[in-house]
């Protein structure tokens, strides 16, 4: 890769026009990046909140994630700034290649819409995956035509890295930049996340560390750090870990996930799947308020998105390490059989406490199975007193992140909880067998 036939990273320290976001960072902006961020799919973005319902919990965490896509692409220019370096990237890379990267970290979230990825885990066959619509909206839309006329690239290229489709060696290696344990999308909203949220947590590894250690791994196909980058790595993922555990996943966060989930489940059959993912935060909650009305939905909808804050509250939490029978018995599960089992719950317990409990005011908040702090990449580690190199695993190097990722998270962090409408959580959290009745009701 000759950096130099790239104008984005020639304005990298230039007197370029650019733009601001936080935390203090001037983003370069080359005409064609511009032409890019001034497209309908680009301009979306700035209509649809990064973090979604963790504002009901964190008011400051209403960044959007057109800015989250900013700061992916300025971090992308990091990256092949330090890249070029490596001689086995610079030999594989082209300057088109590295190109389409940066093309492909700017529009990665061009398939986003209002609160996905909770809706996605429900797997409704009504709604696609986003990662699914980015390839139609770059071919068919005025971001692909910029990609083609402007930048002199296949709109195809770019889809194929962001869905991490590219078989090439190039494809693979940029791929891995994009989205692996260490990549731009993570590194940056790990920070931006935390900063807009005020907690210090996704912030406390050492991102030029990080950075200066980036090289090829021992088959040259995909990302890896030298040594000098372990700690910084390590500190990485227990940044993602407390961010999991301390936003992403605090319990009114998923209080607020069940809730949305329960709506829009109830409201399915009124789902237009093509305008909704499409749409835009105020678009999405006007058709989940209208579908609501009048059904089951309309106190859950109201109390996400009415005005005033009305989120159920915790009756009980079961994580794998203190409650392995009803962890097992209810992780993993799909949404259908958590509806099921709530509304069994629901009618046992309008039976054990002697009042009438709507199947609805009882949600069972069940994690998906995938793990999610999973961080496997190589070291490169100097021969103690001779040349060459050594790789291996950072989790083979690191009790840290092997117990992080695994028991840590899996075990303490993926918990059950049950959530139901506050005027009950007190008589549902003190039934004395509630933990025997949820065994039961998910038999």
């Amino acid at each position: 890769m000759n950096g130099s036939l790239l104008p984005e990273l020639a304005a990298v320290g230039s007197s370029c026009e650019g733009v601001r976001i936080p935390p203090d960072v001037t983003v370069p902006l080359t005409p064609r990046v511009r032409a890019l961020i001034d497209t309908p799919e680009v301009r979306r973005l700035a209509r649809i909140s990064q973090l979604g319902l963790v504002a009901l919990v964190y008011p400051g965490a209403t960044h959007s994630r057109l800015e989250h896509s900013l700061g992916t692409y300025r971090l992308a220019l990091e990256f092949l700034g330090r890249l070029q370096h490596d001689d086995r990237f610079r030999a594989a890379v082209t300057a088109a290649d590295a190109a389409a990267f940066l093309a492909a970290a700017l529009l990665h979230d061009v398939g986003h819409w209002p609160y996905c990825h909770p809706l996605e885990d429900m797997g409704l066959p009504e709604l696609p995956r986003h990662e699914s619509l980015v390839r139609s909206l770059l071919r068919d839309g005025p971001a692909g035509r910029i990609l083609a006329d402007r930048w002199e690239l296949d709109p195809a290229r770019v889809a194929a890295l962001i869905e991490g489709s590219a078989d090439d060696p190039a494809g693979r290696i940029l791929c891995s930049l994009l989205s692996g344990p260490i990549d731009v999308d993570k590194m940056d909203y790990l920070a931006r996340d935390s900063l807009h949220a005020g907690v210090p947590y996704g912030r406390h590894f050492d991102q030029e560390r990080l950075l200066t250690s980036l090289c090829l791994d021992a088959t040259g196909t995909t990302l890896a750090i030298t040594d000098k980058g372990r700690t910084a790595a390590e500190l990485m993922v227990f940044a993602r870990y407390v961010m999991f555990s301390e936003v992403y996943w605090h319990h009114a966060v998923r209080s607020a996930t069940a809730m949305v989930q329960r709506a829009v489940w109830i409201a399915r059959e009124r789902i237009d799947a093509a305008s909704l993912v499409r749409s835009d935060d105020a678009a999405f909650t006007g058709w989940l308020m209208a579908a609501a009305a009048g059904t089951a939905a309309e106190p859950l909808a109201h109390g996400l998105f009415g005005d005033t804050r009305r989120l159920y509250k915790r009756a009980a939490t079961y994580d794998a390490a203190h409650h392995p029978a009803v962890h097992r018995a209810l992780a993993g599960r799909p949404y259908a059989d958590a509806v099921a089992v709530s509304a069994r719950l629901a009618a046992a317990l309008s039976q054990r406490l002697g009042a009438v409990i709507p199947h609805h005011a009882v949600l069972v908040d069940a994690p998906p199975a995938e793990r999610e702090v999973e961080f496997r990449i190589q070291v490169r580690e100097k021969v103690p007193h001779g040349a060459g190199h050594t790789w291996r695993g950072l989790e083979t190097l690191s009790p840290v992140v092997r117990s992080l990722a695994r028991e840590q998270f899996d075990d303490l962090v993926k918990r059950v909880r049950i959530f139901c409408e506050p005027a009950m959580a007190s008589a549902i959290a003190g039934c004395a067998e509630l933990e025997s009745i949820v065994l039961e009701c998910a038999g």
